[in-house]
């Protein structure tokens, strides 16, 4: 298993957005593959498999069930955090399994789905974390009993997953101008520093249009929950039984999050507490949260000073007509005129094949990451006046010309950006979970798991 254990290393240093997925797959497959060896090994022979729900026209099988629930028990061991009680596990492992595969059925009804180039390029990202080339992988992964077909399909899944809720979700919000203003203003007046919080969580959730009697019966489970924390169960093995968030397997701990990306309730519970305490139930519009503040920091805002470049340029397209041999000879003959004394600007007017070229080339104001890296590096390697040689991007070939520079203080932009990202960040937060819960509740689920 020595390739699964550099893998699950390589993987746990990625920064992907979705890196802990791709672990937690890993981690599944190694189980599958474990759990076979050793049903081989001592010779038992496996029951006959059995439906235990159906998703619109799809089904789980029990077996799909027990392989997911075995990896579970072992990483929850892996931890040092005993498991729940073997059907509540099970329960809630099921609801798992479910919105996974609603969100998969989505994806396939809506035509999203993952190119085989894309596909590739991930598994080469794995790949060259191990330092190995795909072909390599692939026969390292079979050699350790992973079957690569199927990590390869689920890797898709993870992907398609991901690019739906970016699509459903995170793409529709939005976020005003005035949204910006109204939450600067009240960092203002607030007087206070922006903290950071990294938390442990618990989630049950809330149907949608949920009546009276549900919500009672949530809030009294969410109250339960809260009980054997204060008794002093451990917070992984609380939320593995009572949550509903998808991070629920995980111990439910969150990243760092700015106070200002969380919910303004549930900022001004945590702004109070100290590391190690509890939040009581706190209701939200998709259900009833619990908190445990591991660890708080301050964030002080920061000073973004920037080098800006004023700068022209003469662009000679390629194209059907104009290839790129061709037109970098026409640049290197404008490059000599302009050697011999000619105007940047009477040249660029006459032959930029761009906008800029009513303007004598000139792009304005350059701040870093505006230009494409071919651009922007040729750009910084100029000093004020000078004019590059031919350079090429992926729009054809230019001269350059840097006419000066300025340094400019952009915290106030940067405070506008960051602001916009928190909104952002909460919006979608909540958007999410509201989502998954209507996705759940329009859907056909028949089970059978009590169909013993």
């Amino acid at each position: 298993m020595l390739i699964a254990l550099r893998l699950l290393k390589a993987l746990a240093r990625m920064r992907t957005s979705y890196s802990h997925h791709l672990l937690a797959l890993l981690l599944t497959l190694v189980a599958q593959t474990t759990a076979a060896q050793q049903v081989a090994h001592i010779g038992r022979i496996a029951p006959i498999d059995r439906i235990i729900a159906v998703i619109n026209e799809e089904v789980i099988t029990q077996k799909e069930l027990d392989e997911m629930l075995g990896h579970t028990i072992r990483q929850l061991q892996t931890r040092g955090v005993q498991p729940p009680a073997h059907d509540v596990l099970e329960k809630q492992l099921l609801e798992r399994f479910i919105i996974t595969r609603l969100q998969l059925q989505m994806a396939k009804e809506t035509g999203l789905a993952v190119s085989d180039t894309d596909l590739d390029d991930t598994l080469r990202r794995i790949a060259k974390e191990n330092k190995m080339s795909l072909p390599e992988l692939y026969t390292a992964l079979e050699r350790d009993g992973i079957n690569f077909n199927k990590f390869r399909d689920e890797i898709r899944n993870e992907l398609i997953v991901t690019r739906l809720k970016e699509r459903e979700v995170n793409n529709r919000i939005t976020v005003t101008e005035g949204e910006v203003d109204n939450f600067l203003h009240n960092q203002e007046i607030s007087g206070a520093g922006v903290n950071e919080y990294r938390l442990a969580h618990i989630l049950v959730q809330l149907p949608e249009r949920a009546e009276a009697p549900q919500i009672e019966v949530k809030y009294r489970r969410a109250e339960a929950a809260l009980t054997k924390l204060k008794n002093g169960v451990e917070f992984a093995q609380v939320a593995a039984e009572f949550s509903d968030a998808p991070d629920a397997m995980k111990g439910g701990v969150l990243d760092w999050r700015p106070s200002t990306q969380l919910p303004t309730k549930f900022a001004e519970v945590l702004a109070t507490m100290q590391p190690g305490e509890l939040t009581p139930v706190v209701q939200s519009p998709n259900g009833f949260y619990i908190f445990k503040l591991l660890e708080r920091r301050g964030q002080k805002a920061a000073t973004v000073i920037i080098t800006q470049t004023q700068a022209r340029h003469i662009l000679v397209k390629t194209n059907e007509l104009t290839s790129a041999s061709d037109a970098r000879r026409r640049v290197i003959d404008l490059k000599e005129r302009l050697d011999n004394g000619g105007s940047f600007q009477e040249l660029a007017k006459l032959h930029s094949e761009d906008a800029s070229a009513s303007s004598g080339g000139s792009l304005g104001w350059i701040s870093p990451g505006d230009t494409v890296p071919e651009f922007e590096q040729a750009l910084n390697s100029l000093q004020p006046g000078q004019i590059s040689e031919p350079v090429q991007s992926p729009f054809g070939w230019h001269l350059i010309q840097v006419v000066e520079r300025r340094t400019l203080d952009v915290s106030s932009e940067q405070q506008r950006k960051t602001a916009r990202q928190s909104i952002h960040a909460r919006k979608a937060d909540t958007a999410f979970q509201e989502w998954l819960q209507r996705l759940r509740d329009r859907a056909y689920v028949e089970y059978r798991l009590e169909e013993r």
